[in-house]
């Protein structure tokens, strides 16, 4: 049985397949204002206490319109 595959399904199987990889982080990326940026990091750190999560913002960023995008990484070690 011959299966055609057009670029997009190639490329969303790349993908995919690239996001089952895992490096051992959970990650979250938010986009929000910059005081609900702040309280959604400030959650994430009472929820996930850096000592046994070793929670972090891996990357952050303002954009043109003011908001704040970060991404929040934590181990699962506690789950």
């Amino acid at each position: 049985m011959s299966v055609t595959r057009a670029p997009k399904d190639i490329a969303r199987r790349l993908s995919e397949k690239g996001r089952a990889r895992s490096d051992g982080w959970r990650r979250e990326t938010f986009t929000l204002p910059r005081l609900d940026a702040r309280a959604k990091a400030r959650e994430w750190f009472d929820r996930y206490p850096k000592a046994a999560y070793m929670t972090e913002i891996e990357f952050w960023r303002e954009l043109e319109d003011g908001r704040i995008e970060f991404v929040m990484r934590r181990l699962p070690s506690a789950d």
